[in-house]
């Protein structure tokens, strides 16, 4: 069924064609689902390349041009692609999931259990790729209103044969999926880019902690030997307390690092709670959770570039020689050192005064601060990286909802 409704953007090529029709999915898809292959029976070492559906909103995105996981199993147990379909989750704990469309663009590849399978009935020219896209974009809502069960969300291919899409001709869909094919390989590179840096950074740090390579001092000359001593003799508590409800931002400390409590719980699950009392954190402090449920402790910094307050659970505190970055490098190091340290039961507690009398291998204050330069250096580029991923990343979507309709 044609349409008088038109993209906001097209490629200048087809500016001047009107051909957009309308059609319902049992129109132009064959409806089919895989067989089930086992978490156990599914690893990168094994010969057959398949797809589980876990792995569609996991390890996947909108097309997918190669495989992670293989299976052993008999090819007489498995249904194989033929690498023109559209497959999607049929099952999830997030209704969204379900509505997360992969075109598959490799055959032989054996389709789990659990997956529904889209493929062409070759009564209308389409672009798998294309549609995948469009249904991230324009169907990913709707198929989720769709799902139906309690923890556990299901869509079936009866749900989805009543679903429509709009399509251009053969050749604007293969320009537009080429278009955002390209864009999505820039945003893999980037993120393949920052990955390696990470596992870089990661391994450069563990060696420097293991002294297994050092810095030198600005003259060329070695720097002392490390010094196991307690954190006290570096660490100082800042006891500031607010002094009137709501002085400054209430901030939480979480294990991804310090944030605004309104941004961690969410503006509407804050509940009135008066705040007069609590530590102050000026901007460049340390402070981590003092309970744990898992002997795990997180410290962070404050580089939100302004004072908050923190519960009284939350002691403030900074080096004496101000290398607060390096301090918090350390305890990544050792991490598991300091739930050692905490007493209790179900739930530990890591007071300051406990944190003091923990004993580390400590290097020179301006050994610290060559660790931490190198270290911000590097953060630095990942944030560069992680910046521009997330640039192209809304580039890309800006122009999905003005190509689509």
């Amino acid at each position: 069924m044609g349409t008088n409704v038109l993209p906001q953007i097209r490629f200048a090529d087809f500016t001047k064609e009107l051909d957009y029709s309308q059609f319902r999915f049992d129109e132009i898809f064959d409806f089919s689902t895989g067989k089930n292959i086992k978490q156990s029976e599914a690893a990168p070492e094994f010969k057959t390349p398949c797809v589980r559906y876990g792995e569609l909103y996991h390890l996947y995105g909108e097309v997918i041009t190669k495989v992670v996981n293989k299976t052993n199993l008999a090819h007489s147990e498995l249904t194989f692609s033929q690498g023109n379909e559209v497959l999607l989750p049929s099952a999830g704990e997030d209704p969204l999931d379900i509505g997360s469309a992969s075109a598959l663009t490799l055959d032989n590849v054996a389709i789990g259990r659990t997956i529904n399978v889209l493929r062409p009935k070759g009564t209308v020219p389409y672009s798998h790729v294309y549609v995948s896209f469009y249904i991230n974009e324009k169907l990913k809502k709707k198929i989720s209103t769709l799902a139906r069960g309690a923890s556990i969300s299901n869509v079936y291919n009866s749900d989805l044969k009543g679903l429509k899409i709009t399509l251009p001709s053969i050749d604007e869909q293969n320009k537009i999926a080429d278009f955002l094919s390209a864009v999505d390989k820039k945003i893999s590179l980037l993120k393949e880019k920052h990955a390696l840096l990470e596992q870089y950074k990661k391994g450069v740090m563990q060696k420097l902690f293991k002294r297994e390579i050092r810095f030198k001092d600005d003259d060329g000359s070695e720097f002392p030997d490390w010094q196991e001593t307690k954190l006290g003799t570096w660490l100082e508590e800042y006891k500031e307390k607010s002094q009137i409800e709501n002085q400054y931002e209430v901030l939480t400390s979480s294990r991804k690092g310090l944030i605004k409590q309104s941004d961690y719980y969410g503006e509407g699950r804050i509940t009135e709670r008066k705040n007069l009392g609590f530590n102050v954190i000026p901007s460049g402090f340390l402070t981590y959770r003092s309970r744990s449920d898992d002997r795990q402790f997180f410290f962070n910094k404050n580089d939100l570039g302004f004072t908050g307050i923190i519960s009284t659970y939350y002691p403030v505190f900074t080096m004496k020689n101000k290398q607060n970055d390096f301090f918090v490098e350390l305890t990544r190091m050792h991490k598991n050192k300091f739930g050692r340290q905490a007493v209790g039961t179900s739930q530990v507690v890591l007071s300051f005064n406990e944190l003091k009398n923990i004993k580390l291998p400590m290097p020179s204050s301006k050994e610290q601060e060559k660790i931490t330069n190198f270290s911000l250096e590097l953060d630095t580029k990942l944030r560069l990286l992680k910046e521009q991923i997330e640039l192209i990343q809304t580039f890309k979507k800006g122009l999905m909802q003005k190509m689509f309709v």
